[in-house]
């Protein structure tokens, strides 16, 4: 595996690899876990030379959060991309990704970016689309690879893809998860013992309502009060958001006629936690 750090020394490897090898990208801010490997392994099966990225992204962090405690551990990340079959490991500083006096930005506009997580975090996917494109105009890939548990990640990404005729395809994978049901995240780190346990409800109260559904329920306001319910129960959640959209379009809806997304945020001490169900 190839590390390189520069844009200048991304350019010659890509050069190197030639025209006629397809390239599979998987864009990450480290801290791998098995949800990455899955991805890697995902695009090292269907291209020729696979590419990953580790940034931590400035310019999707607001003020006040979790920037500079976001885990961080270059050399286990290495390992394991290694391990996973990286053929290159592009890791920048924030300064060759944002030359001095950079004020460009991406942003995809319209209620697909408002809702969800763009309730609380309103930059948030401004930086997401701008960082994703700019990584995609050095890579050039064929395909990308994201997961489902940024569900709304991949909804904007989508979306931004389509807007500006980007020729890249995107490719989304299921949610990995451990194997008491918690959805697999770097900041899993972060939680106590105590949090962790209780962290559980999530993974739950969004099989209960796909259960529920399952059963022949309909409504988008009887299985969001049934995923709120369940996660309530737990004294140490905090809920940021609890909603069911369309699954395409994100839009929202009352009754479920399509495949809809069932989506929750909720806070365990300090810890921000997302996950979701596709509700068929």
């Amino acid at each position: 595996m190839k590390i390189i750090k520069t844009i200048s020394e991304l350019k010659i490897a890509l050069e190197e690899i030639g025209r006629d090898k397809s390239i599979g990208f998987v864009p990450t801010m480290g801290y791998l876990h098995d949800g990455h490997l899955s991805l890697i392994n995902e695009a090292r099966s269907q291209n020729d030379f696979t590419v990953v990225s580790i940034f931590v992204n400035p310019t999707q962090f607001a003020p006040g959060e979790d920037l500079d405690a976001y885990p961080r551990d270059f050399d286990r990340d290495s390992r394991l991309a290694a391990a996973a079959g990286t053929d290159l490991l592009f890791f920048p500083d924030p300064g060759e990704i944002y030359p001095a006096g950079a004020s460009t930005f991406v942003e995809v506009a319209g209620e697909i970016t408002k809702k969800l997580c763009g309730q609380s975090r309103p930059t948030h996917f401004k930086g997401v689309t701008t960082v994703v494109n700019i990584l995609f105009n050095l890579i050039q890939p064929n395909r990308a690879y994201f997961g489902q548990k940024d569900a709304q990640q991949v909804a904007v990404i989508k979306k931004m893809v389509r807007d500006l005729h980007l020729p890249v395809q995107l490719t989304v994978c299921p949610i990995v998860r451990e194997a008491d049901g918690l959805a697999m995240s770097s900041r899993n780190v972060f939680l106590t013992p105590e949090e962790r346990n209780q962290a559980l409800v999530l993974s739950q109260s969004l099989a209960a309502a796909k259960a529920l559904h399952e059963s022949g329920v309909v409504q988008v306001k009887i299985l969001k009060d049934q995923i709120i319910g369940q996660i309530s129960t737990m004294p140490l959640a905090v809920i940021d958001y609890v909603d069911i959209l369309d699954f395409e379009t994100l839009a929202d809806i009352e009754t479920i006629t399509a495949p809809a997304l069932a989506a929750a945020a909720v806070r365990f001490g300090s810890t921000r936690l997302i996950d979701n169900i596709i509700l068929q």
